[in-house]
């Protein structure tokens, strides 16, 4: 069975929260407090950690480094955002360092409540939350539209969720945009395509446009270009082309943002994100002057008779390192205070709800 959000026990209500957002690279933790007297999302931010996965043999070492640091109250739930999907108990996703059991998470950290979203969905979530004025408007209007909100993010893979407001609440849509086949446009996106297949038939979206895609790009421009193989980051990436004292580096930032633009495009009219599209994710903050400068708004619109509705559609860049713990502690609390039915099923001899 396919979720995207996943709960075992109840909570209850009033009491302090883990939450956490979970990527291949990195952990972000914070003790998040339910703001008294208030419904809904609610809620304050306390201690706040970001942790680098491989440097620990497992998520609940993680969290319980963050526990032994930080929690000074006793915690009996979590909420977590995590790259990728469940399965039955178990987090499905090619990017983290180390398998995660949901049922041996709640064990070991001794937790009478943990609820588990996908990450991008809680970025979705968070969207509400967002000033606009701390976000840098690429293109389209200032003002919002009615509609749907797309949020999609670059990092260690490639992200995105559907932000729809029905009756003053917020029905999210996650996706796997990332495992989508990517199309290429140009006659070297062709070639880019080409020399990724030597190494795999089919190349996904994320293999591209994340940070371990812009490597793949940046290796595969090297060896149309006819140059050595050169094993760099995506920070070292970016920053040669930032710098432009890299040319290969330069090259190869500009066709991931021309190519995320035609992709992000793609997925807007898939989406109807009329509402506006937020870009989250660690990789383009590194690239934000280069992005600007870049084709990517060009190729946004270049959609034959759909150019119009395309301009007409907001694009933000935002850089908020706390999106992922916003969005699942308000994800959580607006679940718990939403009535929504949960379904019970039996999980590995633990009872769970979803909703």
């Amino acid at each position: 069975m396919n979720e995207n959000r996943y709960r075992i026990a109840s909570r209850t209500a009033g009491q302090p929260l883990i939450a956490a957002d979970v990527g291949g690279t990195h952990a972000r933790i914070a003790s998040i407090v339910p703001v008294a007297g208030e419904r809904g999302s609610a809620f304050a931010i306390g201690d706040y950690c970001k942790y680098a996965c491989a440097e620990f043999p497992s998520l609940a070492a993680i969290i319980e480094a963050f526990r032994a640091s930080h929690v000074h109250t006793p915690v009996a739930s979590a909420a977590l955002a995590i790259a990728g999907f469940v399965v039955d108990d178990a987090v499905v996703n090619v990017n983290l360092p180390w398998p995660v059991s949901l049922s041996e998470l709640r064990s070991r950290l001794g937790l009478a409540d943990l609820a588990v979203v996908n990450d991008f969905e809680a970025v979705a979530y968070a969207v509400g939350h967002v000033d606009d004025a701390s976000a840098l408007l690429l293109g389209g209007p200032a003002e919002h539209r009615p509609g749907p909100m797309l949020v999609v993010g670059p990092g260690t893979g490639l992200g995105g969720a559907v932000h729809i407001a029905q009756d003053g609440r917020p029905v999210i849509l996650a996706t796997e945009v990332g495992q989508a086949t990517l199309a290429a446009t140009t006659d070297f996106e062709f070639d880019v395509l080409r020399e990724l297949r030597k190494r795999s038939p089919r190349v996904l979206i994320e293999h591209v446009l994340s940070g371990t895609g812009l490597t793949n790009l940046h290796a595969a421009i090297r060896a149309l270009r006819g140059a050595p193989p050169l094993a760099q980051t995506p920070a070292q990436i970016s920053a040669g082309a930032l710098a432009g004292s890299d040319a290969l580096a330069a090259e190869t930032v500009e066709v991931f943002c021309g190519w995320f633009g035609s992709v992000l495009g793609d997925l807007a009219l898939l989406y109807g994100a009329q509402g506006g599209i937020y870009l989250a994710g660690g990789v383009l903050p590194q690239m934000k002057e280069l992005l600007v400068r870049s084709r990517f708004i060009e190729r946004f619109l270049d959609k034959g008779a759909m150019r119009e509705a395309l301009a007409r559609t907001s694009i933000r860049l935002v850089d908020h390192a706390q999106l992922g713990v916003i969005g699942a502690a308000s994800w959580y609390f607006d679940s718990d205070h939403g009535g929504r039915r949960a379904a019970a099923a039996q999980r590995t001899g633990t009872k769970a709800t979803t909703d």
